[in-house]
């Protein structure tokens, strides 16, 4: 142990998160959950859930409170056991109707929200707590290499206490990763940070992540992190699997319109369905075949809406403006609309309250579903 502490005492004081291409790499493990339900009383907390964490990929959980998520990645973990169904790891059965394992029997690693640290242990304590099969001296060697790839070797003596929440998500981290899991449960990990570090905290998880290469479930509330991190999105609601496919299949094809509501704020209007179109009092817009009835609902996020050029496109009155720096959010009303809708403009070119003028509509940003649309998420 001797050794160990002297090479703590040599790390420079300026050493900072992100040395990079020095993370240990693992081998991805496969995560398989097939038609998984779990109730809690009469309340069905997951639903007939199914689909795979392939090798290597990272994938986000993405739903409101209450929707699923954290319950999945309990019974992944081992914490919690299924009614009905099964999770399997690399094709093994895991938990089901005929075999059960115990968590400190999967090679899965889990990051808590709030951490989880030990109080009473000095960091490299923590982060070495998993390597207790190993002798005390290469357990911390270890864990004293981790801490180098988080850039906190020179908090290796420190308690939890004395760092700050940035830092101690970067042990949690340290922690989960220095047994070399193929796969990493993280729930809601950078929900505790503030939103200055929680941007710069996330690309290096997610460079660290690339490193190790362990398959990484990640559970959030928020859709902005989910896209920013994930390969694939699972997205939840009530318990049950809404739709799943990479950041921008959700974003750009959302399954209904409390999906498209999840991912970014939306106008909405009412049309009517003639000929594949709908018609509003914006223009026509193409009319997806799911959509049966005389009646749409037409989403449009507030992104959608442009100045026109040109002298083509269809007037709007500003009747407030709110600048929010390099956007300016305009309320317009339009003909035929009983009330405003919100549009982002680019600030410099702006109009200003009181004024009228031409808007467009991107067809991009522009969804039609059926109007007997799922509640909001």
């Amino acid at each position: 142990m001797r050794s160990a502490e002297l090479s703590l005492k040599d790390q420079p004081e300026s050493r900072r998160w992100g040395t990079r291409g020095t993370a240990g790499a693992t081998f991805a493990g496969q995560l398989t959950f097939e038609h998984v339900s779990r109730r809690f009383g009469r309340t069905a907390a997951v639903e007939d859930v199914s689909f795979t964490l392939k090798p290597g990929e990272i994938a986000c959980l993405l739903g409101p409170s209450g929707c699923g998520k954290t319950t999945l990645l309990r019974l992944a973990a081992g914490i919690d056991k299924p009614d009905s169904g099964r999770v399997l790891f690399d094709g093994q059965e895991m938990a089901g109707p005929s075999r059960f394992v115990p968590p400190e029997k999967r090679n899965i690693g889990l990051m808590f929200q709030d951490f989880a640290l030990f109080p009473h242990l000095p960091i490299i304590g923590n982060v070495a707590f998993g390597l207790n099969a190993l002798p005390r001296k290469e357990a911390y060697r270890i864990a004293l290499h981790a801490l180098e790839r988080v850039g906190l070797a020179h908090y290796a003596q420190s308690y939890p206490h004395s760092l700050s929440g940035g830092e101690q998500q970067r042990v949690a981290l340290a922690r989960a990763l220095v047994p070399r899991p193929q796969v990493l449960l993280m729930d809601e990990p950078f929900s505790g940070l503030d939103q200055r570090l929680r941007g710069s905290v996330r690309a290096e998880t997610l460079t660290l992540l690339r490193e190790t290469r362990a398959s990484c479930l990640l559970v959030t509330h928020d859709p902005v992190e989910a896209m920013g991190l994930a390969d694939r999105i699972l997205l939840m609601r009530q318990g049950r699997l809404i739709q799943a496919g990479t950041p921008e299949e959700l974003y750009r094809a959302p399954v209904d319109a409390a999906a498209a509501r999840f991912f970014s704020d939306t106008d909405e209007i009412c049309g009517r369905v003639s000929h594949g179109n709908v018609m509003t009092a914006l223009g026509a817009f193409p009319c997806p075949e799911r959509v049966k009835g005389p009646d749409a609902l037409v989403l449009i996020r507030p992104q959608g809406i442009r100045r026109a050029e040109g002298g083509q496109g269809v007037e709007g009155l500003i009747t407030d403006t709110r600048f929010q720096g390099d956007d300016v959010k305009c309320s317009i009303i339009f003909k035929g609309l009983e009330e405003p809708l919100n549009a982002l403009l680019e600030s410099r070119a702006a109009p200003q309250r009181g004024e009228t003028g031409l808007f467009r509509i991107d067809p991009d940003h522009v969804f039609v579903f059926e109007t007997a649309s799922p509640p909001p998420m």
